[in-house]
């Protein structure tokens, strides 16, 4: 592999795009107890010894085990621009009384369940070390029951959301198409003419937020000539090579797009839908979906932290991927998709929002994600379609966002797993999560 298609790879990775076979562990990885940075000494003194560095742009910063540090420090190797919180006040989360607040930790820390495909028990608290969990919060009936922080990540520290960031975009596409700003019937050609002859032309805005559009972009990390490296290239903040003839930045990648297929027929899972919703967005608004996010959600859900989401060399920011929060704001965020778009008594956005998410997309059209065999996908969120009409946001290496309407609980994780595909981690999550909300159910 050539250094400009290993720099690409990790500007790749670096983004969130699901870079499976970039950041994957050797063999035998290293415990999360071992690896955990502060054991590592990652970036540690003044200055780090040479073999505790890490770097851009020696392009290492997301392989296992250093991306257990870097998950919380993409700021120090990629450009950002600010999602704002605001200059007011953030409204404080409820929690237990202390004393309430130990014991749930306690008895949840000890709850046992089978993972999937498994014949031995494991207990919650095991799952934490087992997924290297960076952070845990659950809220329930809207107070927080259970918080803990791990590795790289404190309460005041924010981490990389990977592709839960599409659900953001998501989530504030479907807020304008219920508000009449955004028509989810429109052509993508409508709404960016200048996309001109590219496969996204004739797709329809919800084939797009649904990801159900006919277009060409394959991942194949050991072929030189795969669209992921075109896209890297495109994305990459870091200067052009003079030879460079590609297009530059993610919308001029959009724009020459082949088609693969037909719109509408399966769900595709492929990171530049993403962008192409940002980008309309956008347009029909006339504002970035970092400012939109922080007038929209972060400056009113009452957060504590802004968050900053990576930009391409042009200044857009990545809508696919490039998000980094606090733990306790994106709780705020699955306390708004639980309670319908409302918090701290306000309604941010019409209920009908949340309603079209949880109802989710054709399941007949989603296929290969073994670990959600009933699942959909719609509006960037994922649907279970499980007894509890669970959804969620999303992302490599274990971040998500999963709300349990049925038992009226948010669970918020990051993670730092060796591996990139949720695939990996759900065995020991997704029943991870179900055990909690029965034992919350049961209270």
């Amino acid at each position: 592999m050539s250094s400009s298609i290993s720099k690409a790879a990790l500007i790749a990775v670096s983004f969130g795009i699901s870079a499976a076979s970039m950041a994957t562990a050797q063999n035998a990885p290293l415990s999360a107890q071992d690896s955990d940075p502060r054991v590592m000494g990652w970036m540690e003194g003044f200055p780090p010894s040479p073999d505790k560095l890490i770097t851009q742009p020696d392009s290492n910063f997301f392989s296992f085990p250093k991306l257990r540090w870097s998950v919380c420090h993409l700021r120090e190797f990629l450009p950002t621009e600010e999602i704002s919180r605001g200059l007011g006040a953030p409204v404080p989360l409820d929690y237990l009384t202390p004393a309430e607040f130990a014991e749930t930790a306690r008895e949840i820390d000890a709850l046992t369940f089978t993972p999937i495909d498994g014949d031995a028990p494991m207990t919650w608290e095991q799952s934490l070390y087992a997924n290297y969990t960076d952070g845990i919060l659950i809220l329930h009936m809207d107070r927080v029951v259970y918080e803990r922080y791990f590795g790289c990540l404190a309460e005041d520290g924010k981490h990389a959301a990977m592709s839960m960031t599409k659900s953001v975009t998501g989530l504030l596409g479907e807020i304008l198409v219920a508000e009449g700003v955004l028509d989810d019937t429109a052509l993508v050609r409508d709404i960016i003419p200048e996309i001109g002859d590219s496969a996204f032309a004739t797709a329809t805005v919800r084939q797009v937020m649904d990801m159900t559009t006919g277009v060409q972009y394959s991942e194949n990390y050991s072929d030189p000539n795969a669209d992921i490296w075109l896209y890297s290239r495109a994305a990459s903040p870091l200067p052009k090579p003079e030879d460079y003839e590609g297009p530059d930045g993610y919308w001029e990648y959009l724009q020459q797009v082949k088609p693969e297929g037909n719109h509408g027929d399966q769900f595709h899972y492929k990171t530049i839908n993403s962008d192409m919703l940002g980008w309309m967005i956008s347009r029909v608004t006339g504002k970035s979906v970092t400012e939109l996010a922080s007038e929209r959600l972060w400056q009113r859900m009452g957060a504590e932290q802004d968050a900053y989401q990576t930009v391409d060399g042009k200044g857009v920011p990545f809508a696919g991927g490039g998000i980094s929060a606090g733990l306790r704001d994106l709780g705020r965020l699955g306390l708004l998709m639980l309670n319908g778009g409302e918090i701290n008594g306000e309604r941010l956005f019409p209920a009908e929002v949340v309603d079209n998410i949880r109802a989710g997309g054709d399941p007949a059209k989603f296929t290969g994600f073994a670990t959600i065999p009933n699942g959909s996908y719609t509006s960037q969120w994922w649907v279970f379609h499980n007894d509890h009409g669970a959804f969620a946001a999303r992302g490599v290496h274990g971040q998500t966002i999963y709300v349990d309407p049925t038992a009226d609980m948010v669970l918020v994780r990051f993670a730092s797993f060796p591996q990139a595909q949720n695939g990996f981690i759900d065995p020991t999550s997704l029943p991870a999560y179900q055990a909690v909300a029965e034992y919350l159910m049961s209270r």
